[in-house]
């Protein structure tokens, strides 16, 4: 991928990269989500105990000169940063998004280009008065939902737009991140790249979005965010922390400027009670049972309903279950401990844990105190920048924040 950039004449000098305290200052970020702010406002933040606070999101257009903002309260944004600032945690605001994608390709596809967005981006820092930006970019040269924008050089394409960034007058002091899948940049050749060092010269982290692994698109029940995959058999290696820290540290990011992306939230699955537990066991749930895809339960107050996608296609309730959801539906006790009643299992292997209840027939896959606190000592053990919350309002009380905190050395 490198000889690729050089011969591009992609490759430019190499910047500084700017620091918050010091090179190895450990990350305690989450994503806040602006849609949310009426269950979840402000003033709900926990802000002593993080050090980054992303605003979601800014969604790329056509036009490469304007984001919309519309979804996600443009007007908070203001107070957003100035309750970051007074609390002394840095605010950033994410472009992109699962949605906000669409135009990545296209508002960094010429030279030209590039230098109107790196404006574009810069004057959105100073309008809202942030410290950096998130780039989520959902996903160069692979397609995320289904109608963005893509070419086969997205990869180098972003390269250049950063580094063009970082040599801004304004751009070479903002904190900038990336939320990226567990497998490094696909590059011009369609795979997987195996040199994005590059990358590493013009970002402060990278948070791994090691989340969403599994769930009703997938062909069995799996864990939505699972530690560990390297247990399991090939057809269940969907993709883990361990294996994505792994790839990409071996692809050129130090694992010092890698941030653990972790779920706040569940996926749900219809489960009939036959296929619902191991064999021979009344207690004991399968990780990976068959599920009734055609009757996709509903999540919480939080998940997105049935409806139909920009193109019209029909689409059932996500299914998305938040840990409030989880005790507000039944599942868990107010300390996050199962509820009497439900059938409970930590699966040994992915490190995460499943619930299920008998009388409605639905399974959740989703992450507890547990699970947590093995992230937190896996990001302690590896020497990993920190961690990375999607979102700060899925906990309950700070139960899973107070537990990756805790066994990750915060």
């Amino acid at each position: 991928m490198l000889t690729q950039l050089l011969l591009l004449g992609l490759v430019l000098p190499v910047f500084c990269v700017p620091q918050v305290s010091g090179a190895n200052y450990l990350v305690a970020a989450a994503w806040y989500a602006g849609w949310h702010a009426k269950d979840f406002p402000l003033s709900k933040v926990s802000w002593s105990k993080y050090t980054h606070m992303t605003y979601a999101f800014a969604e790329t257009t056509a036009n490469v000169k304007a984001f919309n903002i519309s979804a996600s309260d443009q007007e908070m944004l203001q107070q957003f940063s100035s309750m970051a600032r007074k609390n002394g945690v840095k605010s950033l605001i994410s472009i992109g998004g699962w949605t906000g994608s669409r135009f990545f390709s296209d508002n960094v596809a010429t030279a030209q280009n590039r230098t109107v967005f790196v404006k574009s981006v810069v004057d959105l820092v100073a309008k809202y008065n942030l410290d950096g930006i998130d780039f989520d970019w959902e996903y160069p040269a692979n397609q995320g939902i289904g109608w963005n924008t893509i070419t086969a050089n997205d990869t180098a394409n972003f390269l250049a737009f950063l580094q063009e960034l970082r040599k801004d007058i304004r751009g070479k002091t903002l904190i900038l991140s990336a939320a990226v899948a567990t497998t490094p940049f696909i590059d011009s050749n369609g795979k997987p790249s195996s040199d994005v060092s590059g990358f590493g010269k013009v970002l402060d982290f990278i948070a791994i979005m090691v989340y969403d692994i599994w769930g009703s698109w997938s062909p069995t029940v799996g864990p939505n965010s699972p530690l560990d995959d390297t247990c399991a058999i090939p057809a269940r290696r969907e993709g883990s922390a361990v294996s994505a820290v792994k790839q990409w540290n071996a692809a050129g990011i130090p694992l010092k400027q890698l941030v653990l992306g972790v779920a706040s939230y569940g996926h749900s699955f219809r489960v009939r009670k036959a296929d619902a537990f191991k064999s021979g066991s009344s207690t004991t749930l399968a990780s990976y049972p068959p599920f009734n895809a055609t009757n996709q339960p509903a999540g919480d107050s939080w998940d997105d309903s049935s409806g139909v996608d920009a193109h019209g296609t029909p689409l059932p309730a996500g299914g998305n279950i938040d840990f409030w959801g989880l005790i507000e539906q039944g599942y868990l006790n107010s300390d996050g401990t199962p509820k009497h009643g439900i059938a409970y299992t930590f699966d040994s292997c992915s490190k995460t844990p499943y619930v299920y209840n008998p009388k409605t027939e639905v399974m959740v896959s989703f992450d507890d105190t547990r699970s947590y606190s093995a992230k937190g000592a896996f990001i302690k053990s590896k020497g990993l920048r920190g961690f990375a919350m999607w979102e700060a309002g899925g906990d309950s009380n700070d139960i899973l924040l107070d537990s990756v905190r805790r066994s990750g050395g915060f």
